[in-house]
C-alpha cells in the first residue's frame, strides 16, 4: 500500500504537534519545580535566621530542611521549652505550611 504525499505530511504534522506539546509540559513542570526549590531555600534561610537570632536557642544544634513548604527540624536542644520555641519560630515564617519536629531534648 502506497502512502500519498498528503498523508505523509499530515502524519508528520501530527507527530510534530504531539512532541511539541509534550516538551511544553515538561518545561512548565521544570519551571514549577525550580520555583518550589527556590521558595524552599528562602524558607530554610528565614527559619535558620530566626533560630540563630533567638537567645534561648544559642546552645542548640538545629538542622533545618524544607520541602514544598514543610519544614523539618532535627538536632538537639536543652529543654522542652527550647524545642517549643524553635517550632513556633518556624511555624510563623511566611510560606511554611507544616513544621515537623524531630528535635531531641538532651
Amino acid at each position: 500500500m502506497k502512502l500519498t504525499t498528503g498523508y505523509k505530511r499530515f502524519a508528520t504534522f501530527i507527530l510534530a504537534m504531539g512532541l511539541a506539546s509534550m516538551l511544553g509540559c515538561a518545561s512548565t513542570a521544570a519551571k514549577q519545580g525550580a520555583r518550589e526549590a527556590t521558595a524552599d531555600q528562602v524558607i530554610t534561610s528565614k527559619v535558620i535566621k530566626a533560630i540563630n537570632g533567638e537567645p534561648t536557642l544559642k546552645s542548640a544544634v538545629i538542622n533545618v530542611e524544607t520541602s514544598q513548604g514543610v519544614v523539618l527540624l532535627t538536632g538537639f536542644v536543652k529543654s522542652a521549652a527550647a524545642e517549643n520555641t524553635a517550632t513556633e519560630l518556624a511555624r510563623y515564617i511566611k510560606g511554611v505550611t507544616l513544621v515537623r519536629d524531630a528535635l531531641q531534648v538532651k
